[in-house]
C-alpha cells in the first residue's frame, strides 16, 4: 500500500514540477529554470540525507558509474516536459509521458533489463497499453 500512495504522490508532483517550470521558464528560459529546479531538489535531498543518515555511503563503490549518470537525466527530463507542456498542454504531455514510462518499463521488466527480475508479460499488458495509447489519440481530438 505504501508503494501506490508514493507512486501517487510522485505522479502528482512530477505534474505539479512540470506546471511551475513551463511557467518559470517563460520568465527566465527553460534551461535555466531546470538549473533553479535541479539545485533546489538536490539541496532538499541533501537536507533530508542530513536528517535522516542511514549510514549506506560504504556501498557508494560498489554502485556501477553508469547508474550514477542517473540523475543527470533529470536536465533532458525537465527540458522535454516544459517544451511539451508549452506545445500541447499538460493533459497530453501527462499522458503522453505516463506511456512513454509504461512501454519503457515493460521492456525493462520483459527483458530483466538493469537487473531487474525478469516479468512474464502477457495479453493483459499489452492491452493495457494499448488502451492508454487510445486514451490519448482521443484526449488529442
Amino acid at each position: 500500500m505504501k508503494g501506490i500512495v508514493f507512486a501517487l504522490l510522485g505522479g502528482a508532483f512530477i505534474t505539479l514540477q512540470g506546471v511551475a517550470i513551463t511557467r518559470i521558464s517563460q520568465d527566465i528560459g527553460t534551461w535555466q529554470a531546470a538549473t533553479i529546479t535541479q539545485l533546489t531538489g538536490f539541496l532538499l535531498a541533501l537536507f533530508i540525507l542530513l536528517f535522516v543518515r542511514d549510514g549506506k555511503w560504504q556501498r557508494f563503490k560498489q554502485v556501477k558509474p553508469l547508474y550514477l549518470t542517473g540523475g543527470a537525466l533529470g536536465a533532458i527530463i525537465i527540458f522535454s516536459n516544459v517544451f511539451a507542456i508549452q506545445h500541447t498542454g499538460v493533459t497530453i504531455t501527462v499522458s503522453a509521458m505516463l506511456i512513454a514510462q509504461l512501454c519503457l518499463a515493460f521492456l525493462i521488466d520483459s527483458n530483466g533489463w538493469f537487473g531487474v527480475v525478469k516479468q512474464k508479460m502477457k495479453w493483459p499488458q499489452f492491452i493495457g497499453i494499448g488502451m492508454m495509447i487510445a486514451g490519448v489519440v482521443i484526449l488529442r481530438f
